[in-house]
């Protein structure tokens, strides 16, 4: 499906028809691809007898369940480690002619040591109040005697199953929720005949479950164009997740994307779910892609070949479906040839490259936008601004905006602020032009603009490269990001050459 000429997404959130016929075909694809299907639930089962066995594999598979089975709890514990159980239940006496349930007692005390979440219903033919009483003590969920009734059996566990389900989704709600940080309406301006192309892929590619590489200079509205491929996708009613790869400390780089579990290094109070658990299912858009370590680009990949993950501190390992969409300003082909990023992991995540265009090439967008950002600021600052005058809107489509549509959007926010009449003039927009600039003197400055000075100077000196200008200053790399943020400083792009 191609946009009609002149089309333009405006307020998509606000503009129903538009959405509509942007998305009409994802939605039909979506449709044909549901299917009602019920949920299913692995059990695992320890038991030292053959016969006991395949009387509950027989029974539970026929209710549904998918059952694996394991003779000791040796092996129990070794099953554990390698799959995802929703529920087990284990017999309490292995040892020929041990009725003390204590094997399994200690069994139970091992599973709540690896998963202190995953229910364990326990079952024996020696059953004594006691020792129920000592097993729900330890952990257990239940307690069932043999010979067991079928139904209470299944009911048991189905029971405990969905339980366990639901928790595990209340913990990805929860981190998802922690994450969370309000983006206001989804707004995409796309007016400028240099837009049409990346229209015209969103379209295309936005209903696949192809991963896709996003590539423009910083503030063109990468993250904006992630947003739109997900809401057109397949997964549009799943998670969102997005990280900034590139702001990640190298030391918990590991356990920000795959979580970890209690005790997995000093201040691993408790398990924590990591950003590819989250968006099981859904999408995940990982930002500044190209500033990703080596040591963990092999991990990275490692996971989009495989769909399996550990977190850090398990052996256990977890399938994951995720739709990986990343972000980058460099040149990974540039750095694959440098040897600074694997040509394999790009292969793995730009199945279809979508490129932003600056700003200064689709200037048509700029009033549009500027309309947008000044009702945005207006209704936040409460001020009564109705427009731009002609001069304002004159100097808005002249201006080089080096750090594009994050740039215009700051500014404008500015102008709201400092502005007290009915319209915006350009005095409120603090625009220079370059030959205006100069170097300021370093003794009338604060501290804090020492600061941004030297790192824009690094940045400028090392053409964008963050970790290299985060060395040369003594930073790492995330503390460099969140000065970068702070300031309201980009990274320039070194291809580009400005007109004098």
């Amino acid at each position: 499906m191609k946009p009609a000429d002149g089309f333009s997404l405006f307020s998509w959130t606000n503009n129903p028809d538009v959405r509509t016929q942007f998305i009409a075909e994802s939605a039909q694809k979506k449709s044909n691809a549901m299917q009602t299907t019920k949920s299913t639930y692995r059990i695992l089962i320890a038991d030292d007898q053959s016969a006991i066995l395949d009387a509950l594999k027989l029974l539970l598979r026929s209710e549904g369940f998918q059952v694996d089975t394991v003779r000791s709890p040796q092996v129990a514990l070794e099953s554990i480690g390698l799959r995802e159980y929703d529920t087990l239940l284990i017999d309490l006496n292995y040892t020929r002619d041990t009725t003390s349930g204590q094997e399994g007692i200690e069994l139970l005390e091992s599973i709540r040591m690896i998963d202190s979440q995953l229910p364990v219903v326990v079952m024996s033919a020696w059953g004594t109040i006691g020792l129920a009483v000592e097993a729900v003590r330890r952990g257990a969920r239940d307690f069932i005697q043999k010979p067991w009734d079928d139904d209470r059996m299944v009911t048991t566990l189905r029971n405990q199953a969905e339980l366990c389900q639901a928790l595990r989704r209340g913990q990805r709600l929860e981190a998802e929720n922690s994450l969370f940080r309000s983006q206001g309406r989804l707004t995409f301006i796309a007016q400028a005949p240099s837009m049409r192309m990346v229209v015209d892929a969103i379209a295309q590619v936005g209903p696949s479950h192809a991963n896709v590489l996003i590539t423009g200079e910083h503030g063109t509205g990468k993250e904006i164009i992630a947003q739109m491929l997900h809401m057109t996708s397949l997964r549009q009613d799943k998670p969102l997740i997005t990280v900034n790869t590139g702001g990640l400390p190298e030391g918990t780089f590991e356990s920000e994307l795959f979580g970890h579990v209690k005790g997995a290094f000093t201040d691993a109070r408790s398990d924590r779910i990591g950003r590819f658990e989250m968006a099981d299912t859904g999408t995940l858009f990982l930002d500044e892609i190209a500033n990703v370590p080596l040591r963990q680009q092999a991990t990275l990949l490692r996971v989009l070949e495989t769909g399996e993950m550990e977190r850090v501190g398990s052996s256990r390992k977890r399938q994951v479906s995720v739709r990986v969409l990343s972000a980058t300003n460099a040149d990974l082909r540039a750095a694959c040839a440098s040897g600074s990023f694997r040509e394999d992991l790009l292969f793995r995540l730009n199945t279809v490259e979508i490129h932003l265009p600056p700003l200064r090439e689709r200037r048509e967008d700029i009033p549009a936008l500027a309309a947008h950002f000044l009702s945005k600021y207006t209704a936040r600052y409460t001020k009564q601004i109705e427009c731009f005058s002609g001069e304002a809107l004159q100097k808005l489509t002249e201006y080089a905006w080096p750090g594009n549509v994050r740039e215009l959007e700051h500014t404008i926010e500015r102008a709201v602020i400092m502005c007290r009449e009915s319209n915006i003039h350009p005095h409120h927009l603090g625009l220079e032009s370059p030959s205006r600039s100069r170097t300021p003197d370093i003794s009338d400055m604060s501290l804090e603009d020492v600061e941004a000075l030297l790192i824009g100077k690094a940045l400028a000196r090392y053409s964008g490269n963050v970790s290299q200008a985060a060395e040369v200053l003594g930073l790492s790399r995330g503390t460099f990001y969140r000065r970068m943020e702070k300031y309201g400083l980009y990274a320039p792009d070194p291809t580009r050459k400005e007109k004098r």
